[in-house]
Parts: structure tokens; sequence; C-alpha cells
């Protein structure tokens, strides 16, 4: 499609493709429509008790959820090398503010009510991202900036795409535990399954999908904790995401409050790779008050901590959530990318 020059079509006849069980458009290249009504199955070991134990994780989780998807997760994204080049020269680097966005719809659909039946959203998200990658593999190869940098040949492997996958639950799952939140078996094993769904609908091989939390972690330290590590691209694209919010009238979204919680939830050893400073309020404020206030929350403790400390915990949280929901009830297109970063030849 590409080589025929029909992307710009293709996007066009996607834009109103946006429930799960809604037909395909008309019009679509026929190898496509072949291969989408092919990827759109859920996979047959699907477990829909399992996933309506997700629902309720998501609902007891999901203020938690926001800020670990956006800080641990996100910006861990800046510290896999790999991920961090690939976005830094494709289209995605040209406007992060829109990629950003999609990659939250993500994290969104797949905590919604519905986000695997008919009249959710979450299968063609990861169809049109799953498209995306495709033309990211076949693009960004070309682009003399990448090539010179890059360690592999085609970029977003089957490799890559588990080693973001562990940046989001698994990474949710180690801070929550870190922070001794309750989380109920069920609920926790229906978070786990709606993510290995997520990563076969992004087509991994089911074969490298972790069979359960155990499973997860150990594949993370084979392939996650190695290879985080600093690169030109990935400080400047962090220093992009820390900006994100100053244009913006959220007094708790200031980089200042943005760096030191991102210090506080990756470590000092990361932070610093990403030249984000100490910051001397917030930082031993995050240390010393954080654990009793997700003890308050969770209804485990309930002298103990400033009421004001309280507040500003949950202001930011609050803040956090408005920055991103304002910018998910917008009508969001994941589209497939026709060149690279445009700054970058």
């Amino acid at each position: 499609m590409l080589d025929r020059g029909e992307i710009p079509r293709v996007n066009q006849l996607l834009r109103a493709w946006t429930k799960n069980g809604q037909p395909l458009p008309a019009g679509l290249p026929s190898e496509l429509r072949d291969f989408m009504e092919h990827a759109r199955r859920l996979p047959s070991w699907t477990d829909h008790d399992k996933l309506a134990a997700a629902v309720k994780f998501n609902q007891k989780r999901g203020t938690y959820l926001g800020v670990l998807y956006g800080f641990a997760s996100g910006m861990m994204s800046t510290v896999i090398p790999r991920e961090a080049r690939a976005v830094y020269y494709s289209q995605g680097g040209a406007d992060m503010k829109d990629r950003i966005t999609k990659t939250a719809k993500l994290g969104y659909d797949i905590g919604s009510l519905n986000a695997y039946q008919p009249d959710g959203e979450m299968i063609v998200t990861c169809l049109k991202t799953r498209l995306a990658h495709a033309s990211v593999r076949h693009i960004l190869p070309r682009s003399p900036w990448w090539s010179h940098v890059a360690s592999e040949e085609i970029p977003i492997s089957q490799a890559d795409i588990m080693v973001t996958w562990h940046s989001l639950p698994t990474t949710v799952m180690r801070n929550l535990k870190k922070w001794n939140v309750p989380t109920a078996a069920d609920e926790s094993a229906g978070f786990l399954h709606s993510w290995q769904v997520t990563a076969h609908m992004l087509g991994v091989q089911d074969q490298y999908i972790p069979k359960s939390w155990n499973a997860a972690d150990a594949q993370a330290r084979q392939v996650l904790d190695p290879i985080l590590a600093p690169t030109t691209e990935g400080i400047k694209l962090s220093d992009i995401l820390l900006d994100l919010g100053m244009n913006l009238d959220l007094t708790l979204m200031s980089r200042p409050v943005l760096g030191a919680i991102t210090r506080f939830m990756l470590g000092d050893k990361i932070a610093d790779w990403l030249h984000i400073p100490r910051e001397p309020v917030w930082g031993p404020l995050l240390e010393t008050a954080w654990g009793p206030y997700v003890a308050v929350r969770e209804g485990l403790l309930n002298v103990g901590m400033p009421r004001e400390a309280y507040w500003l915990f949950d202001e930011f949280l609050r803040q956090f959530v408005l920055f991103y929901m304002s910018e998910l009830r917008m009508p969001i297109n994941i589209t497939i990318p026709a060149a690279n970063n445009p700054h970058y030849g």
C-alpha cells in the first residue's frame, strides 16, 4: 500500500472504523481487508470472566493506573533505547503530544468497561496500532538518521513489543506491590489476562506471552531491566514530555513536579540519566508521604499524615487525570504513517 501510494486513502477509510463489532469500511485494498478480518478475531483462549474481573481491577485502581502509565511506563519508554530511537526518528517524534495521546488511548481503552466487547474500541485500537507498527518497520530503515544509530535492521520486533509490554502491566504490578496496594487474586489475574489478549492482538506470538505474573516478572528481568539505558534521543524525548503541561492552567502539572514524580517512580539512576534535577520540596514529600497517602486511600491507615500532604497528592492525581482525559475526549484517530520524522529527512 505504501509503494502504491494508498496510505492517505486507507487512513481516510479507516477513520470511521471505531468499534470492535463494526464492519470494515468498503473500499479497502483486498489484502488489507483479508488481514484485518483475520487479525480482529480474539484468541481462542480469551476468558471473558477474566476480562470482567479486569474491569473491576481498573475501576478500583484507575487513579493509580493513570499515573503509572504516564510516569513509570511513559517515561520509562525514553530509556528503552530501541523504542526511544524508533519514536524519535519516525513520524511520532515530530509531534510528541499527538503521539502520547494516541498511546494514552490504548491505556484508556484497555481499562474501559467494554474494552473487548462489540461496542468497545480495544480491538480497533490494537489493529490500527499494529498497522502503524508495520508501516514504521517498512519506512524507518530508509531514514539515514535512524540507520546510523540503530542496533537493529528492522524496528519493532516481537522482542521489542514485549519489552514495551513489560514497561506497562509488569511495571504497574511491581509498583502496586511496592506501595502495598492490596489486589484481589481474581482481579489481578484478570488485569494480566487483559494485557495477554492485548499482546496477541498487537501481533505477538502466543509462545512469547507470559502465562503468569511470576513468568512476567522473570521475563522482564531478562528482556527489560538489563537493556534500560540513556540515549541522546531518549533524553530529548523526556525533555519534551516533561514540558507537555507547561501551557496548561494546572498548578501541579509544572515541570519540577513532573520531574520529581518521574524520579520517585523510576528511581535516581534513570532520573539522572534523563538529566532530571532533584526537586527540594516535592522529592522529600513523595519519599516520606506517598506510602501513608496510599495507605489512607486504601483504608489501611487513618492517622499519621498531614492533611495538606494528602490533599496535594489527591489534587495532583485529579489534575493529571484531567489533563489526559481532556485530550481523550477529542476523537483520536490512529493513522498509518507514510513518512518518517520530517525534521530528519
